[in-house]
């Protein structure tokens, strides 16, 4: 079973040196790395070149965009994604490996700590995970910075994935199509991860309006009611 590791990029100059490290850190390697180049305008390719690694170019602008042409790009079993600001545990692509190995699933996530936030816990991501499995009938959904799927299941849903950023959150609309699929999606909750909390802390009004209500037009946009202990939304 391999594994090919896949990072969006736009301008991560400061923080993709630290992902990159991170990864040469596993206790078992990624059979590959990919650095998708979304018009990076610093110096995030050259460092990201000091690394093993191979750099795909995406001119349209978007993490959509980025992930989707990283994804295509990827040759091996399992497709593993992370951010450029994630920090990763040196046994993330074992864990990653065993979930695949021992269990039927199409999907795998895990939860984030915001290291440098006053959220230094991975408490919150549960919270959230709960959160979205009782909204949606008791189903688990994927976070960007920590998941992975299988080839075949990208394969499956790769035309179908929405593009337009502004109308869904590009993870949960992920999942949700892998659902649609009867795909499997499963969460390790030790499969934990760090990742910088720059945009709640440097937008804070936009993180906490925007993202809930993209929350709530991905739900829209699937035609799926969001449910909420008896009502629906």
């Amino acid at each position: 079973m391999k594994v090919s590791v896949v990072i969006p990029a736009y301008n991560e100059e400061k923080y993709i040196k630290k992902c990159l490290t991170s990864l040469q850190k596993q206790k078992e390697k990624a059979d590959e790395i990919i650095v998708v180049d979304n018009n990076c305008s610093d110096k995030t390719i050259s460092i990201a070149k000091q690394f093993s690694v191979s750099i795909v170019k995406e001119a349209r602008q978007g993490i959509i965009f980025a992930r989707n042409s990283g994804f295509n790009a990827a040759r091996y079993d399992i497709i593993a994604r992370c951010d450029a600001d994630t920090i990763l545990p040196t046994d993330w692509i074992t864990r990653i490996k065993k979930n695949f190995d021992k269990s039927k699933i199409d999907a795998l996530t895990g939860p984030i700590i915001l290291y440098d936030t006053i959220l230094k816990t991975n408490k919150i991501a549960i919270r959230y995970f709960y959160f979205m499995k009782l909204i949606q009938k008791g189903m688990e959904t994927l976070v960007g910075p920590n998941m992975a799927l299988s080839k075949k299941m990208w394969d499956k849903v790769k035309d179908k994935v929405c593009l337009d950023d502004t109308k869904v959150h590009e993870d949960i609309d992920l999942a949700i199509h892998i659902l649609e699929e009867d795909g499997i999606i499963k969460r390790d909750n030790h499969l934990t991860v760090k990742a910088s909390g720059r945009r709640m802390k440097n937008n804070p009004i936009s993180f906490f309006t925007e993202y809930p209500l993209r929350l709530v037009k991905t739900f829209q946009n699937h035609q799926l009611p969001i449910l909420l202990g008896k009502h629906l939304f």
